[in-house]
């Protein structure tokens, strides 16, 4: 039996594989990436690669085993038919008649664009019989943080949620559930809420990041259509732009604000407190 986490090379998908080491021995995790030279020092610890191509369904003929333990990470790809991706894999694994696939998607309170991908796989992936987990993973603290050059730059946090707030954790707290679920037994067709344990707003966030950083950094609150009109003017394309404004549109409703604490449960440790989140992207 192996374990096999496809997007292995990714943000999320290279925190799953670094804690899986931890637990399990390197030669049953399986890493599937589209690029092996990416992957070179995952092999010379012993992982195991397998090269394969959501948009190649081919790839994946023999991939999977009876048996197995999958992690299907979401695509990025938003304008390849993400559903229709993420289906060869759940195909794949279906034919191979695997233990379990976790698959990471979005907040069930989550109704911005953003989310109808991965509703469509979850139903995909619950006609299809295989044991399932849904990781419903909340926003990421990185999403914010490793864009600070702009904040930094102008002084403000320029977002379109008004007052709401958000339970952001960070990605080795997500990638440290789906492990959980990986490694540990009885989460056969349980979904799971996953946020951090305490939410904030950007008012917050920029008080955090002025007791920082020492600079008088403002939030600055805009409507939908403004801050699509920013992130294009940034470089972002249109449709994307507009996906992001419509989560902002989503937290000021109170959509990612997540109160379950199945993430802290699963992982038997606190989430990342966002004082963390802001100094460890701050020295990095």
């Amino acid at each position: 039996m192996s374990i096999v986490v496809t997007g292995a090379t990714g943000k999320l998908g290279r925190h799953v594989i670094e804690q899986l080491l931890e637990k399990v021995p390197a030669e049953r995790i399986t890493a599937v990436v589209r690029d092996e030279t990416r992957a070179a020092g995952l092999a010379a610890r012993g992982v195991r690669l397998a090269v394969a191509d959501y948009n190649a369904p081919e790839t994946f003929d023999g991939l999977l085993s009876a048996g197995d333990k999958v992690l299907l990470i979401s695509g990025n790809e938003f304008d390849k038919g993400r559903p229709a991706q993420h289906k060869v894999v759940i195909d794949a694994a279906k034919e191979a008649g695997v233990a379990l696939l976790a698959y990471t998607s979005a907040p069930g309170s989550l109704t911005a664009a953003l989310a109808d991908d991965h509703r469509a796989t979850e139903e995909i992936l619950l006609a299809s019989g295989v044991p399932y987990t849904l990781l419903r993973n909340g926003w990421y603290f990185e999403n914010y943080t490793e864009n600070l050059a702009p904040v930094l730059a102008h002084d403000a946090v320029v977002q379109a949620a008004g007052a709401g707030r958000v339970s952001a954790a960070s990605r080795a707290d997500y990638a440290a559930a789906a492990v959980a679920v990986l490694t540990g037994e009885g989460h056969e067709n349980q979904t799971y809420e996953l946020g951090g344990d305490t939410s904030f707003g950007f008012a917050e966030y920029a008080a955090e990041l002025t007791r920082q950083t020492g600079k008088e950094i403002v939030y600055r609150s805009v409507s939908a259509e403004e801050y699509t009109a920013i992130l294009t003017g940034a470089g972002v394309p249109e449709p994307l732009a507009a996906v992001f404004a419509g989560v902002d549109v989503s937290i000021e409703k109170g959509e990612l604000e997540i109160t379950t604490g199945d993430l802290s449960r699963l992982t038997g440790r606190p989430t990342t407190p966002l004082a963390e989140a802001v100094a460890a992207a701050l020295a990095g």
